[in-house]
């Protein structure tokens, strides 16, 4: 009984360790990323501009972005919590990226009004995830379907991107 009692409290601990990590993982990016919204999301430009049905919103924007964020955010956790990220130094390097180009699109096209910068950072971007999605599949196939909406949200931010190029 007492072996029992010994196993259900390691589990627990583990339980924990884990809910801890996924926490950090998922509430760093959100942080982050609710953090460069609020400082550089609003763009007086973008929201005036005549914008075809396929260009999203301001609103939408924000709103896939925070979703981005949580999905890869928990997509790398699933790799790390397996042991992926030690095994494969690459997918960490190609998450950090894609979350470094995702923060840098909000003050190079809004705040600095560099459109054809904000280009090559849709572009990073995609490489990146398109990187993350197929290294994150090999250590687990759920992480990396998680990653594929965040393709589709770097498309859309192309498209909104190319908008401020050709308006």
């Amino acid at each position: 009984m007492n072996h029992h009692l010994r196993n259900k409290s390691k589990n627990l601990a583990a339980a924990r360790r884990g809910l801890k990590s996924l926490s950090v993982a998922v509430a760093l990016p959100l942080s982050l990323t609710l953090l460069d919204i609020f400082l550089f999301g609003s763009s007086a430009r973008y929201t005036s501009l005549h914008k075809p049905f396929y260009v999203p919103s301001l609103w939408t924007l924000h709103l896939a972005c925070v979703a981005t964020a949580f999905l890869s955010g928990l997509s790398a956790w699933l790799v790390w919590a397996e042991g992926g990220l030690h095994r494969q130094p690459a997918a960490l390097g190609l998450y950090l990226a894609q979350l470094a180009a995702s923060l840098a699109w909000y003050p190079v096209v809004f705040r600095a009004g560099a459109v054809w910068l904000g280009l090559a950072l849709c572009a990073a971007l995609f490489g990146a995830l398109v990187g993350c999605e197929r290294a994150f599949r090999n250590m687990n196939p759920i992480a990396g379907d998680l990653v594929k909406p965040c393709l589709v949200w770097a498309l859309l931010l192309a498209l909104a991107n190319l908008r401020l190029v050709y308006q």
